[in-house]
């Protein structure tokens, strides 16, 4: 502020200073104050002088701003006065009031600055790549006079922005966070930006595309209340626009993210339509055009075609047809809403249909294409509204045969309605070819020509219209209606162009002629259309007449090029000798080139839609000028054949035909195989699913009874054993009648017996160490080689049990010996003693010595005996254990046996099974290539093929009723 105050003090108090003065002073402070409030103030005030002298602010200041951005970035106040700066500099927006002398002037001047300045700006990259990143920074105050200062700059020199931008790192990601951010100035000032930065670059288009801008624009048109929204939603519209016009990518990605179902609430605008405000029209407009853009006939067919499935799909065309019947819609709005319509049912077979079914809310109810031709036909009707219903009628016309015969028959005698209660299509064109009007004649002529367009068969059935001319007269063909009117020319009064009727009623002829030799032999049959045509063409008339000559001559050329030769005063040869002598062969071509150098011609062939300024121009259409092209060059070949040309040309016609006739033959003989082969295919495919049905079944069948064998044998199993283990009970049990316990006892009982076996073992194990305990109190005159023999045969198993027994009874037998040759002893010794006592006499000592050692051998005896007993009552015990363990082990050996005899005949059964499966297995197979081969042999002959559903039906019946009896064995056991 002192730095204002001594600018302004130093401007009143001394000598007045000039502006260029004030501005230098400014720009210097700016470049050299050390203070941050100085800079600032100073970089205000040049602010606020940069509206007024935007000149010489711009000539001195512009690189004192810039250097400004670059080093006080901390500060955003003065950027945000920098920025504003600049944009004042830069933009062409005049807010003051310019004299009316002077605004042609000015405004040129100010663009021409706007443009220096910007070029100045971006002559070094690096500032837009420094405005860029202050777009980053959150501060309203450097972050909105950003936007519009880029904006501005790329308004000026779009295309060097928009490089410099691109080649930017993250240049234009950066400018997309602007769409997100909350505040709606900077928002709605983001748009703006977009839509400069993505005006015809098709690269930057694509990468706003795939920075989701589809999605936060629709966000946008949404919150903003759609049609109903304001000034925000239109901006958002022309983006879109710019993003999806001429894009092939980008239209690919909106209809492949399903935005254009969110297409559909923006054409809900309810009933009541009056009151329409003039932002809404506009909004409404855009949301055309942008439907239009998707669809457009200058797109690819496919993307087209899918973008108009995708209409239909979402409900979108019928809310358009909702809005085409409404009352009180703006004209123009319902002239936008037909040319949408138009385009979206182009070429589209199912919404051309959805298009024939709809009907106007009236009373009784009318076909939308009968009211549409009554606007089309109603000359009091807006030039540009009756433009939209030709359109759409030849786009709902256009590659629809279908659509085509249903508006032929309208014309048919047979379909007329008699009652005249309604009034069809045909009627309403046939009304407005023969009308008083011109331009109503064209447009009927038109429309038409249309219904026979690339169709032989409508032109044929065309034929048979009659017409009622007068009371009285009898009535005459349409054809010759036409040719009637041609030949009167000017004679009748018509309002509006002259020559508008009878172009348009050429243009159907032409079209009506071309490619059907039936209708030129119709034609010619009139002996007054030759010589019309050949006068019309030999005269010498104005300018405007030139048109109507050269369809003249085009009509007369179609005659000769598709002329059969069926009337011999008409023929070919005939026909091109009368233009040689009436009119010449040069003189003809040259006419018949009047049609494409005329210049509204080359307008009508640019696009499909009828787009014309005025009525006036209202004069060829754009399928008529691609059949120009097509035969011009064909009849002026045509016209200098010689005969002898012709004939080949005739024969090789014929031959042609001949091979066309044996190709269609083929073709609809390789048709009806085709037919034949997928329906085959589609039966092959039926037995195929059913013997992989047949398999599986098969499979769960053999499954099944795998598991009803191993039942079976295990039932078999347990009730063997109940029969060995339980014999009273063996003559009464059935096999399905063993219990469960049963066989948990059974199996009880196999592990006492083997325990038992293992206790046995034990206690002879036992034994026997106790025989050997009782060897061991034997006589020393034991054999050790004996003993040790012995010991080593007690540690076998039970097998050799006899061995050892056999052992034990020889040592029996030989400690029996000793105990005789021990009593033997004794009775020697006794008899020895007597027989000393007898013959010595022995004294009293002696006797009782021997008296001793008698007594010590009888106690030796006795003892001897005891024990003698004793192992013999061992002995006795271990034979009668022995005894019973032989016999459970006679028992063991039966059971294992019986065990054994079973096993091998459930190996046998087993055996048998298998064998049987194997030959069920083979059965079924030779059953199945028999089938094959049976079903192929009727397929062969052409006889259909019997279903199997009742046999797999049968299967499954019988397969469940052995599930049934499987599971009642079950709870039977």
């Amino acid at each position: 502020m002192n730095f204002l105050r001594g600018v302004m003090g130093g401007q009143s108090a001394g000598p007045q200073h000039t502006e260029a003065e004030t501005i230098q002073k400014l720009c210097d402070r700016v470049a050299s104050s050390t203070l941050l409030d100085d800079r600032r103030n100073a970089v205000r005030a040049l602010k606020s002088l940069s509206k007024k002298y935007r000149l010489e602010v711009g000539i001195q200041a512009m690189e004192h701003l810039i250097h400004v951005l670059q080093t006080d970035r901390s500060d955003s106040e003065i950027i945000g006065y920098a920025l504003d700066t600049l944009y004042n500099i830069i933009s062409n927006d005049e807010e003051e009031e310019v004299d009316d002398v002077e605004e042609e002037n000015s405004t040129r001047q100010s663009e021409d600055l706007g443009s220096q300045f910007t070029e100045i700006f971006i002559k070094q990259q690096e500032n837009v790549t420094l405005l860029l990143s202050l777009l980053e920074e959150f501060d309203f105050h450097v972050r909105w006079p950003g936007v519009k200062l880029l904006t501005s700059l790329l308004k000026q020199l779009g295309p060097q922005v928009q490089q410099i931008i691109l080649v930017s790192p993250m240049g234009v990601s950066r400018l997309m966070d602007l769409l997100a951010d909350s505040r709606e100035v900077i928002r709605n000032d983001g748009v703006l930006l977009l839509q400069a930065l993505t005006r015809s670059n098709g690269a930057i288009q694509k990468i706003v595309a795939f920075e989701n801008a589809f999605e936060r624009l629709l966000d946008i048109i949404t919150e903003e209340g759609n049609s109903d929204g304001g000034i925000v939603v239109e901006d958002c519209l022309i983006l879109l626009q710019n993003l999806l016009k001429n894009n092939n990518s980008n239209q690919n990605f909106f209809k492949e993210g399903s935005y254009i179902q969110r297409m559909k609430p923006w054409f809900e605008v309810g009933d009541e339509n009056s009151g329409w405000s003039a932002q809404k029209v506009t909004n409404l407009h855009l949301m055309l055009q942008l439907v239009r853009v998707l669809v457009s006939p200058t797109n690819p067919p496919g993307a087209t075609s899918s973008c108009q499935k995708a209409m239909f799909q979402c409900g979108l065309l019928q809310q358009l047809c909702t809005i085409l019947m409404a009352t009180g819609v703006p004209a123009d709005i319902l002239t936008e809403t037909i040319n949408t319509v138009s385009e979206v049912i182009r070429g589209c077979q199912v919404n051309q249909d959805y298009f024939a079914s709809v009907n106007a809310p009236s009373n009784p109810p009318r076909p939308a294409i009968v009211v549409l031709l009554m606007s089309m036909v109603n000359e009091r009707q807006p030039f540009v509204l009756r433009c939209a219903v030709l359109y759409c009628f030849q786009c709902f016309l256009y590659k629809n045969q279908k659509g085509q015969g249903e508006i032929v028959s309208t014309l048919l005698p047979s379909t007329i309605d008699a009652t005249g209660n309604s009034v069809s299509a045909g009627q309403l064109l046939c009304g407005g070819l023969f009308s008083t009007d011109s331009l109503s004649n064209w447009c009927a002529a038109v429309a038409l020509a249309h219904a026979l367009q690339e169709n032989a068969t409508q032109k044929e059935q065309l034929l048979r219209v009659q017409l009622a001319t007068s009371i009285g007269n009898p009535p005459v063909s349409l054809l010759q209606q036409c040719t009637n009117i041609l030949s009167q020319g000017d004679k009748i009064d018509r309002r509006g162009s002259k020559i508008q009727t009878r172009v348009g009623l050429l243009m159907l002829l032409c079209t009506w002629l071309s490619n059907c030799p039936i209708a030129v032999t119709h034609f010619l049959h009139n002996s007054a259309n030759v010589p019309f045509l050949t006068g019309q063409i030999a005269e010498n008339l104005g300018e405007e007449e030139q048109l109507v000559q050269g369809l003249c001559a085009l009509l007369l050329g179609i005659s000769i090029y598709f002329n059969d030769n069926s009337l011999e005063s008409c023929m070919k040869e005939k026909l091109k000798q009368l233009i040689e002598k009436r009119i010449g062969k040069e003189n003809f071509i040259e006419k018949l080139g009047f049609i494409s150098k005329h210049e509204l011609y080359s307008r009508a062939s640019q696009k499909p839609q009828p787009n014309f300024p005025s009525p006036e121009c209202m004069i060829f259409d754009h399928e008529f000028t691609k059949l120009v092209k097509e035969l011009e060059g064909v009849i002026t070949k045509a016209i200098y054949k010689s005969s002898e040309e012709d004939k080949k040309e005739e024969e090789v016609k014929k031959t042609l035909e001949q091979h066309d006739n044996i190709v269609s033959h083929y073709k609809n003989m390789i048709r009806e195989q085709d037919l034949q082969l997928e329906e085959l295919r589609q039966q092959v495919s039926t037995l195929k699913c059913q013997n992989e049905q047949l398999q599986t079944a098969v499979t769960q069948q053999v499954s099944q009874i795998q598991q009803h064998k191993d039942q079976y044998n295990l039932l078999k199993v347990q009730l063997g054993k109940d029969n060995q283990h339980q014999g009273s009970y063996s003559d009464g049990a059935q096999m399905n009648g063993v219990q469960l316990e049963e066989i948990g006892r059974l199996r009880e009982e196999i592990e006492e017996l083997k325990s038992n076996q293992e206790l046995l073992q034990s206690q002879l194990t036992e034994k026997d160490t106790l025989i050997e305990n009782l060897k061991s109190s034997q006589t020393s005159g034991m054999n050790e080689e004996s003993l040790a023999t012995a010991s080593a045969r007690d540690s076998e198993q039970v097998a050799e049990l006899k061995q050892e027994l056999a052992t034990l009874k020889s040592q029996l037998n030989s400690q029996s010996v000793e105990i005789t040759k021990l009593q033997t002893e004794k009775q020697d010794l006794l008899q020895k003693t007597k027989t000393f006592a007898e013959s010595v006499p022995v004294q009293g000592d002696s006797e009782t010595v021997i008296a001793a050692k008698t007594t010590d051998v009888e106690g030796r005896l006795s003892a001897l005996l005891q024990e003698t007993k004793e192992l013999k009552n061992e002995i006795k015990a271990l034979s009668e254990e022995r005894t019973a363990i032989k016999e459970q082990l006679d028992s063991c050996n039966s059971t294992v046996a019986i065990l054994q005899n079973e096993k091998d005949k459930l190996e046998l059964e087993i055996t048998d099974s298998k064998k049987e499966q194997d030959d069920l297995l083979v059965l079924l197979a030779e059953q199945d290539q028999k089938i094959f081969s049976l079903k192929r042999k009727l397929k062969d002959l052409g006889y259909p093929i019997v279903e199997e559903d009742e046999l797999e039906s049968g299967d499954q019946e019988d397969e469940d009723d052995e599930n049934e009896d499987a599971d009642k064995d079950q709870d039977s056991i």
